[in-house]
């Protein structure tokens, strides 16, 4: 992952919001955006970003749960399939469709099967049940290409430890997005992880 491997996780954006939002993460250096499928009409939002937002922007869907779901999310400009589980139908749908996938794992054995499945990186879920010494030890037997990124109750002040631990990214929800806060709180907020980011690769 290059430039700043933090995925925006927007769960509960309304379309009529998603552009001013988008544009408030891209001005902080976000490059990936995630809507998960249980907001309001997420694949509304999935394709206002799409052709909004500039091009080097990736952005997709989360809590994919089905693979026909991976088709809608083509269909709506999206690039980018991201679920809580690792279902290998799902994986194997967005990779036969050119899509980059990130599916949720909870055990070494659910990594390996979802990177044998051809994801492209693994979302280590929920983070609070997975703390910085178990993601070591995992980073000792996966492959050493393998994309690790922690998501679940992230905050810039808890990224340094999981770096540390061989973590590549992170996904980033509440902390960063719920639908109640204004725009300028989202800025804030992205601005804070931007900076907390950047200051562990510099320091």
């Amino acid at each position: 992952m290059t430039g700043l491997p933090l995925i925006a996780i927007l769960r509960g954006l309304k379309p009529e919001n998603a552009e001013r939002v988008g544009h408030a993460l891209v001005e902080a250096g976000f490059r990936i955006i995630e809507v998960p499928l249980n907001s309001p009409e997420p694949f509304r939002s999935i394709e206002i970003m799409a052709k909004t937002l500039p091009q080097d922007v990736l952005v997709g869907a989360g809590t994919v749960l089905e693979p026909d779901l991976v088709n809608g999310v083509l269909d709506a400009g999206g690039k980018l399939i991201v679920m809580p589980h690792a279902d290998t139908d799902v994986i194997k749908r967005a990779k036969e469709l050119r899509l980059i996938c990130t599916p949720g794992v909870a055990t070494p054995t659910e990594a390996f099967a979802a990177l044998k499945a051809g994801a492209d990186g693994i979302k280590i879920f929920p983070a609070e049940a997975t703390p910085p010494a178990v993601v070591k030890a995992w980073r000792a037997v996966l492959p050493k290409d393998a994309i690790v990124i922690p998501v679940g109750g992230i905050r810039p002040d808890t990224m340094k430890a999981y770096v540390q631990a061989g973590a590549d990214g992170f996904g980033l929800g509440s902390a960063l997005f719920t639908p109640s806060m204004s725009v300028e709180d989202i800025r804030r907020n992205a601005d804070d992880f931007a900076a907390a980011w950047r200051g562990l690769r510099t320091g």
